[in-house]
């Protein structure tokens, strides 16, 4: 269970501080997907530092399981947009990084070979990320956060550079790797449709300073067919109406 009361995250500015979270407060049960969506600067990516423990100044309490955030003994697994590739290093060793960072030197098991035959790059292993599309540069960083097996995976943004088909393609990809290992994941998205295709909860961010608006019970979570059903197009217009009027 994540447990986050009244976080308040202010940055310092040239001569102000700037508040970037307002008493944020949402507990994420143990194996959920939420889905945090909001204009940009609403400190959603503020809200996935401080939940890495990468953010460390900040009002009220964040626990994990009833402890606080500590990265070295708490396994977070983080995937960005960017990748985040080590450019000299192969795939092999790109997708064995953050195990190797968390217990020491790691060779492939047979947990690391399902995930990367899951994720369809087990033949790309000798290859360097510049060798790589995008959507396989993608899948190696999502190989690297599960094979971690981490506690809680931070999302930010991940899909947004890839284009439209392969954005669909490793959504619908990432969902299934999701459901097999069931890792309580924070995903940040600007996509209502992305919101609203991977999120058992939706959390809706105002502007800046951010705060939490609304979370939604998401029904069209693991739907079949969801772009074609109406409850999909519903819930949009609901999503849409609550994000124009703040």
């Amino acid at each position: 269970m994540i447990q986050v009361s009244n976080l308040s995250v202010w940055y310092q500015a040239i001569n102000e501080s700037v508040l970037a979270l307002d008493r944020v407060s949402l507990d994420i049960p143990r194996g959920d997907i939420i889905t945090l969506i909001g204009p940009s600067g609403s400190g959603k990516s503020t809200f996935l530092y401080v939940l890495a423990g990468i953010q460390r100044k900040y009002a009220g309490i964040v626990t994990i399981d009833g402890r606080p955030i500590n990265p070295k003994t708490q396994r977070v697994g983080m995937i960005l947009q960017n990748y985040g590739l080590l450019p000299w290093k192969n795939v092999r060793d790109n997708a064995l990084l953050g195990i190797k960072i968390k217990s020491g030197p790691q060779e492939l098991n047979d947990y690391s070979h399902y995930i990367l035959q899951q994720l369809d790059i087990d033949t790309l292993l000798d290859r360097y990320p510049k060798e790589l599309s995008g959507g396989q540069r993608q899948r190696v960083a999502i190989a690297r956060a599960f094979i971690m097996k981490p506690d809680l995976l931070l999302m930010d943004e991940p899909f947004s550079a890839l284009d439209a088909i392969t954005r669909e393609e490793m959504q619908a990809l990432f969902l299934h790797i999701w459901k097999q290992n069931s890792v309580t994941t924070v995903f940040v998205t600007h996509s209502v449709d992305e919101a609203l295709y991977l999120g058992s909860k939706i959390v809706v961010f105002s502007s800046s300073p951010g705060r939490v608006l609304e979370i939604i019970d998401n029904p069209c979570f693991q739907m079949e067919d969801l772009r074609l059903q109406d409850q999909y197009h519903s819930m949009s217009m609901r999503l849409r109406k609550i994000l124009i009027k703040d």
